[in-house]
């Protein structure tokens, strides 16, 4: 089972996000995912950045795989996306059906968000070149159990397994919107929120995290203790979303729970000083997303 790097979805500093790379390149993670897949306003890199770091992780023996933008709005966000799909080096992941044309036929990831929930969806993207699928976010182990019985030949299943799960985009800024800044003139405010911003409950409960135009998940989403099933279901590759401190270590515990150097029960135990936030895993055991499965769930 291979561990995979997902994009990052926050908006970092030039000089963070190559520090991030470089302390990624020395992990034992074998996937890199690669570009900017929120909001187009956020240029800190430029694509020969973007392309310079694929390099760099190539050389470390890492797979680049260059995502796309999940929403795109304008005509220049179209061109990106392009060029992107027609970088004719590097795998992409394609996170709309336009990207899936404009790969034309060349090996493709599909990514989360084109929402495949059936065998014949599958069936499609592999006759477009799809090698890989990333199942929706809310896919839980029954249903992914169903789709990988009828899983094209040589398709790979990747699964979301640690990270905040993004749960909407729209063309309105919500971080900017908190601080009544119009998306226009932004002003960048989302770098002041490296893993996001979050929204509290009138209780103090932490409820959900603005991230631009993108809503996440307040609670870490996190299978960590359901490797042994994820690996009886036949997933290729767990996904691993980036936060700003902490990842390597993150990675290296996964890279433990999969080779059977530690159980799940110890790796939650490690992990509980790394996550900005406590755990859910409700979506993979049929519940409420930000329930925990050793947990009753009660409808309020």
């Amino acid at each position: 089972m291979k561990i995979a790097l997902g994009p990052i979805h926050y908006y970092w500093s030039r000089v963070a996000t190559l520090q991030f790379y470089e302390a990624m390149s020395a992990t034992s993670a074998d996937i890199v995912y690669l570009g900017e897949t929120v909001c187009a306003r956020r240029h800190e890199l430029k694509p020969s950045d973007w392309m310079d770091i694929a390099e760099m992780l190539t050389e470390a023996g890492k797979q680049v795989v260059l995502s796309t933008q999940i929403l795109l709005e304008s005509g220049k966000d179209v061109a990106t996306m392009k060029a992107v799909a027609g970088n004719g080096h590097y795998w992409v992941e394609a996170n709309d059906m336009g990207a899936v044309h404009c790969t034309n036929g060349g090996a493709f990831v599909a990514g989360p968000w084109l929402n495949v929930y059936n065998e014949p969806t599958l069936r499609v993207l592999a006759e477009a070149g799809a090698k890989r699928w990333v199942i929706p976010l809310e896919m839980g182990a029954d249903a992914l159990a169903r789709m990988q019985a009828g899983r094209p030949a040589e398709m790979e299943t990747e699964v979301f397994a640690y990270g905040r799960m993004p749960l909407a985009f729209s063309a309105r800024c919500f971080t900017a919107r908190n601080r009544n800044l119009p998306r226009e003139n932004c002003q960048y405010v989302c770098l002041d929120h490296p893993d996001g911003l979050t929204l509290r409950t009138r209780e103090g409960e932490p409820f959900l995290v603005l991230n631009g135009v993108s809503i996440q998940s307040a609670r870490v989403y996190n299978l960590v203790d359901s490797v042994d099933t994820l690996k009886g279901l036949g997933v290729d590759v767990l996904r691993l979303s980036p936060q700003s401190s902490g990842m390597s270590e993150i990675v290296e515990i996964f890279r433990d729970v999969i080779d059977e150097r530690a159980t799940g029960t110890q790796a939650l135990e490690r992990m509980e000083r790394l996550m900005p936030e406590s755990r859910c895993d409700g979506y993979w055991y049929g519940m409420p997303g930000l329930a925990q499965h050793e947990q009753t769930w009660v409808e309020r």
